[in-house]
């Protein structure tokens, strides 16, 4: 699937003078950490330490674990090595506390996407492309998204998108 998006996206690249892959990317991306915010911010202190099963990480656990993966995307669409914030986000548990490091990992991934053009996202770096990550990151969070989505609908909680939704 994802070979087959960035086919399409390069193909419409061809075809245009703008940069619809990073464009398509972006907005995607852009709907992505709008969700996750609002699910972070949606979910009361209560309810950060509740799983779905025994098996399943705790709902705290996704938003720790989206924050510390997107460093870890992100850092490989600039190129360089995650920060350091990367590491102080583990073993955060409080709402507040997860709520601002997952807005702090969005705040680093704007900034690898800022500027972000085609050529630049299909430019070979010793054999890594920033299209592969800038894919695999909307994956990644679409993913997550999926997941939290499911904690918050047993909790009586509409998600962000599905309330965006019903708005219109």
């Amino acid at each position: 699937m994802r070979t087959l998006l960035i086919a399409a996206a390069l193909s419409a690249c061809v075809f245009a003078d703008s940069n619809p892959l990073t464009q398509a990317v972006t907005k995607s991306y852009n709907t992505a950490k709008q969700n996750l915010i609002e699910t972070s911010e949606a979910m009361p202190e209560a309810d950060y330490g509740y799983q779905l099963t025994k098996e399943q990480r705790p709902f705290s656990g996704w938003i720790e674990h989206t924050a510390v993966g997107n460093y870890s995307l992100c850092s490989s669409i600039k190129g360089e090595k995650p920060p350091e914030a990367a590491h102080a986000v583990h073993g955060l548990t409080k709402k507040a506390d997860l709520t601002n490091a997952l807005k702090q990992s969005f705040e680093y991934c704007d900034s690898a996407l800022q500027g972000m053009d085609d050529k630049t996202a299909l430019t070979d770096r010793d054999g890594k492309y920033a299209v592969n990550s800038m894919v695999g990151l909307v994956t990644f969070l679409n993913e997550h998204y999926g997941n939290l989505v499911g904690y918050m609908r047993t909790k009586g909680i509409t998600p962000p998108s599905s309330a965006r939704a019903a708005k219109k």
